[in-house]
């Protein structure tokens, strides 16, 4: 075995407490260079740190004979190493399209599942993955592309929880490791390993930052990889500091959400929204940070808020169904009702010779008796409803006047409005009169129209 690459692993297991003496490892092997040489390095160092190996083999079932020959490669060796071997298959492709998913996102989350589910069945509480270097890379430029934190830039760290169990530790031996040295190392030792073609296809993201991206950059950077994982050591090192801080003021709560730092107040909201079980991207990270007890959507059915404390929390929407109850009133009977939670009042005023629109208040309108009768219907918003608000140019939906007044969708159906007995709305709650029942010079009695919300 070479030893400059067996010693560089081992001094990295041991200086990071990868693996503990006598520890059950079992090792994700899909049949490529990178796990086939962890799957080689860790079996040489196995009898002197008294491990035991297993080995995990998911066939993706996406390159028909070629992924059928990957799985008996890892079948043969683990057999000649002495390895208990797992293998199940998984028809990725037919699970990313039912799960909306793109190709590499929906192995990834396939692969995660059976690893957990294989160590659960083996009581192994560890598994190693063959992410090395050049994989950090990548993976810097891919998230850097895509908008994200301090956090996301640090990259994979040497060992973690798995995302579907939090039970299990995910350890990366080989972070260090450049790909030309596992390559190198294979070619040395004679180590069998088998090229995935999908690594070649443009249509994965991170092939065209690794056969475009990269070799792109490196004509600038000639010590590129040496560079970003530099910076990523920066980044994580920083990241960690902001969340100590973040994870201690949110414990004791000492001090004004407002006087945090920025980087801080991010940390505070993002760290909340995880625990919530909501996706904190930046920008609604922002909306939370710089807007208080102003609700944002996230989802179809829920809302989530940052009160001046600086406490996030979620609300459901609740799924309201049109109501098609209403009630008709004749208001030369009586002067006032109360109906589904609201009080309304009304009075007749004659206008006498002088016309003159009266001073606007919360709570009050004036209209023209005439034109909207006395008989009128309350009732609530209904599928397909037009309004014509004063000071527009004629009939719009009344969803859509919803949408530009800002009124929010749980409210909008507990608005009550009133129309006339031809059914034309003169009036919604709160918000405008109808333009053609507004008072003018012709109008010899007005309507006053109060209301108040019990």
């Amino acid at each position: 075995m070479s030893p400059d690459l067996m010693e560089r692993v081992e001094q990295v297991i041991e200086a990071r407490q990868l693996f503990g003496r006598g520890e059950r490892i079992l090792v994700g092997v899909s049949g490529g260079l990178d796990s086939m040489v962890l799957l080689e390095v860790l079996s040489e160092l196995a009898s002197k740190h008294d491990w035991t190996l297993a080995v995990a083999h998911l066939n993706h079932s996406l390159r028909g004979r070629s992924s059928d020959a990957d799985e008996r490669l890892v079948r043969r060796t683990a057999e000649r190493l002495g390895c208990q071997c797992v293998v199940e298959r998984a028809e990725v492709r037919k699970f990313g399209r039912k799960a909306g998913l793109s190709l590499e996102m929906a192995a990834r989350r396939l692969r995660h599942e059976f690893l957990a589910r294989s160590a659960r069945k083996l009581g192994i509480k560890v598994v190693a993955l063959a992410h090395h270097a050049d994989d950090q890379v990548e993976l810097f430029l891919l998230r850097l592309l895509r908008g994200a934190s301090s956090e996301g830039l640090a990259g994979m760290d040497w060992k973690v929880a798995s995302p579907v169990d939090k039970g299990l530790g995910l350890v990366r031996p080989l972070l260090e490791v450049r790909k030309s040295e596992l390559e190198g190392f294979a070619q040395q030792e004679g180590v069998k390993f088998r090229k995935d073609a999908t690594n070649e296809s443009q249509e994965i993201l991170r092939n065209r930052v690794r056969h475009e991206l990269v070799p792109l950059l490196n004509g600038y950077q000639p010590a590129l990889g040496k560079v970003i994982m530099r910076q990523m050591e920066i980044l994580g090192a920083e990241g960690d500091f902001i969340d100590e801080v973040a994870g201690n003021w949110l414990r004791k709560k000492d001090g004004l959400f407002g006087n945090l730092a920025v980087a801080v107040q991010r940390r505070v909201i993002y760290r909340q929204l995880l625990e919530l079980g909501v996706a904190g991207d930046f920008e609604l990270v922002e909306k939370l940070r710089l807007r208080a007890s102003r609700p944002v959507t996230v989802s179809k059915d829920m809302v989530v808020t940052r009160d001046e404390a600086g406490v996030v929390k979620t609300r459901q929407i609740e799924r309201m169904g049109f109501n098609s109850g209403q009630i008709e009133i004749n208001l030369s009977r009586e002067n006032e009702i109360i109906w589904d939670g609201v009080r309304v009042y009304w009075a007749f005023e004659s206008m006498g010779k002088k016309f003159e629109v009266p001073q606007a208040e919360a709570g009050r309108e004036f209209l023209d008796l005439e034109k909207v009768g006395k008989q009128v219907i309350l009732r609530h918003w209904r599928a397909g409803d037009r309004f014509w608000p004063i000071g527009m140019r004629g009939a719009v939906k009344l969803q859509d006047f919803f949408t530009n007044q800002k009124v929010l969708k749980e409210k909008r159906r507990k608005l009550i409005l009133a129309t006339t007995l031809d059914g034309e709305i003169f009036w919604v709650e709160g918000l405008r009169l109808g333009e053609r029942f507004k008072l003018d010079k012709g109008t010899e009695c007005r309507l006053k129209w109060s209301w108040d919300r019990l």
